[in-house]
C-alpha cells in the first residue's frame, strides 16, 4: 500500500490501484458519470464540447469514459474518437473493429494458438518387448 495526495481534493489516501483519486472524489466522479450517460441518451446528437460545457465535465474526462467504453455514442451522433490503429472515426472504445480482429489475430498467431497441434501417435513396442520378464532374488 501506498500513502499518495488525492488528484481531486488533495486529501491523503491508501492507495491500491487505479487511478490515483479518494474514494468520496471516485463516487462524486461516478455520480457524475450517470449523470452524464443520462444527459447523452436525452440528447444523443449533442457535441463534446456542448456536452462538456453542459455538464460541467472536461473534454478528457469524457474522452477517457469513451475509451474504456463505458460511454457509446449513436452512429449519427457527432462525437467520435480516432482509431488508435488506423484513425477511423469510432463511437467508443480504443480500436475499430477491423484492427480488432487484426490485433486479436495477432496476439494468437503470436501465443502459437493458431497452430493445430497433432495428436501424438503411441509408441510401438518393439516385438521383443512383449516376453514375461523375471525379477533376480
Amino acid at each position: 500500500m501506498e500513502i499518495v495526495a488525492c488528484k481531486g481534493c488533495g486529501k491523503l489516501f491508501n492507495y491500491l490501484q487505479g487511478e490515483r483519486i479518494c474514494p468520496a472524489c471516485k463516487s462524486k466522479l461516478e455520480d457524475k458519470f450517470l449523470e452524464v450517460k443520462k444527459f447523452v441518451r436525452e440528447n444523443p446528437n449533442i457535441d463534446i464540447a456542448e456536452l462538456s460545457e453542459a455538464m460541467d465535465v472536461t473534454v478528457r474526462q469524457i474522452n477517457r469514459w469513451v475509451r474504456e467504453e463505458r460511454l457509446v455514442f449513436s452512429d449519427d451522433s457527432p462525437i467520435g474518437l480516432p482509431c488508435e490503429g488506423c484513425g477511423t472515426t469510432i463511437k467508443t472504445g480504443r480500436f475499430c473493429d477491423k484492427c480488432k480482429t487484426e490485433l486479436a489475430i495477432g496476439f494468437r498467431h503470436a501465443a502459437g494458438a493458431d497452430h493445430k497441434k497433432e495428436p501424438e501417435q503411441p509408441k510401438r513396442k518393439a516385438a521383443s518387448d512383449n516376453r514375461m520378464r523375471f525379477l533376480d532374488n
